[in-house]
């Protein structure tokens, strides 16, 4: 953001100007931090007041900070200090709301170089009062210009978002989940952990002293668990079906095997778990300073889908997300641009899965598109292209147009903004966990909890 302030000269009665701000949780997590004010009213998953919900309210003096931003950066601008403030507080705001920020110059006094502000800060959903005052600042006498991108950043790295799907999660029977070759320490130790927080009770398929090998490696007892002999892998991820069929498996885990090997029998037209929809692969992330999870589809098994096949994907993930308890999923389906190219294939597709959920032919959430990547997940993004929808900047659901797009992503998502990644594929009878071996454990679990919300769906059970 280029800032260039205005001189205690240029300033004249009625210049006003705002800033607007969607207010997140993670920015009430880092002000709790910097301010020492650890009040629970303000942190996302505490209950401030004892009525049984959590409040993620944003302290009053965060709020009123949110003016100095202003008149720090905009009116006056740089070099600008508080002599004095009133606030008079109306209203409350709370993560996720959006609010503006607005100061307009109510008088000058020459002789000091002061400036009098009449500041304000608003809701923008309702348009209701938060707060007002009067601001007395010291203006600015030099021209000063910068650029505020030129500061530091910082992210907050919880995992709030997982946190939360494990908590919803723990009420729930431990998921019957066949555990196909768990053969080395990540995958074994996965399941194992995931049977800890009682997400899953495993049924592991492999070499049984292969896996007993790895369980004496790691210090781990197996007592209790079954396991059966299956040593040839292909083998392994067929009894993982044949247990589905019996009624004894409720979703498969995918171990250390490739992942073609473990799909292959599910695939098979006869004896598979189709159920009549393309397989597609979900991505559920926990992306530091992101307000929801984000899911991203599909990354992993559908190479260059047709406009079918993205329907598939579409309606996967939207019914995905509402297992994870997001009512009316929103889905940005990405391309290059925000606006239909007939050169770019993808903004076709996005145009024409757009009108189809507009028909009824995609249901459950809205969908959007095409929209570029920057006004899919951004709102100040998606106001500066003119792009007004429920979907655009608030995304829960990012439809890429190819693996390769969705694989980088997902991976420019973990290793460069520090996002977990926890894995599934829909489409079958019950859900696949599928998990990188350089997932971690938080990643693991997740992908656990994923799976068990979305069985209970399907099974009619309220969680």
């Amino acid at each position: 953001m280029h800032i260039e302030n205005r001189t205690f000269d240029e300033l004249k009665e009625g210049d006003s100007a705002e800033l607007r701000r969607l207010v997140t949780a993670d920015d009430l997590l880092a002000y709790a931090n910097v301010s020492g004010n650890h009040n629970p009213l303000h942190i996302y998953d505490q209950d401030g007041d004892g009525d049984g919900r959590p409040e993620a309210m944003a302290p009053g003096s965060f709020v009123a900070a949110l003016v100095g931003a202003v008149l720090g950066n905009v009116l006056p601008g740089a070099g600008t200090l508080y002599r004095a403030q009133s606030w008079v507080f109306h209203a409350r705001v709370f993560a996720d709301d959006e609010i503006v920020m607005r100061v307009t110059v109510t008088g000058k006094n020459e002789k000091e170089s002061t400036v009098t502000l009449a500041t304000e800060v608003r809701r923008i959903a309702d348009d209701a009062l938060v707060l007002s005052g009067v601001a007395e600042v010291l203006a600015p006498r030099r021209k000063v210009e910068y650029n505020s991108q030129d500061l530091p950043g910082l992210i907050v790295q919880r995992h709030r978002h997982f946190e939360k799907l494990l908590k919803k999660a723990e009420p729930l029977a431990a998921l019957k989940t066949a555990v196909v070759c768990p053969e080395e320490p990540n995958s074994l130790g996965g399941a194992l952990m995931a049977r800890t927080h009682t997400l899953i009770d495993p049924i592991l398929i492999g070499s049984t002293a292969k896996i007993a090998e790895v369980a004496n490696a790691m210090g781990v007892s197996l007592d209790g668990i079954e396991i059966i002999e299956e040593p040839l892998h292909r083998n392994a991820a067929r009894k993982a079906v044949e247990l589905v069929h019996a009624g004894q498996a409720q979703a498969i885990m995918k171990g250390h095997l490739h992942t073609d090997l473990l799909l292959r029998p599910i695939l098979d037209k006869q004896t598979g778990l189709r159920m009549g929809r393309r397989f597609t692969h979900i991505f559920v992330m926990d992306v530091p300073g992101y307000p929801h999870p984000l899911l991203v589809s599909d990354a992993a098994i559908n190479i260059a889908p047709d406009l079918k096949t993205k329907v598939d994907i579409t309606q996967n993930a939207i019914d995905l997300a509402i297992s994870l308890g997001m009512e009316q999923p929103k889905v940005g389906v990405l391309s290059a641009t925000e606006t239909v190219n007939p050169d770019i294939p993808s903004s076709i597709d996005a145009a024409l899965l757009s009108k189809m959920a507009d028909r009824g032919q995609i249901t459950g959430g809205l969908v959007d598109g095409p929209l570029a990547m920057d006004n899919a997940v951004d709102i100040a993004a998606a106001r500066t292209k003119g792009i007004t929808s429920a979907v655009a900047g608030r995304a829960d659901i990012l439809v890429v147009p190819n693996l390769d797009a969705g694989n980088m992503l997902a991976k420019q998502l973990t290793y460069i903004s520090h996002a977990e990644a926890a894995g599934v594929v829909m489409g079958a009878r019950v859900p696949i966990i599928l998990n990188s071996r350089a997932d971690d454990d938080m990643s693991r679990l997740a992908s656990c909890a994923v799976a068990a919300l979305h069985h209970a769906r399907m099974s009619g059970i309220t969680v």
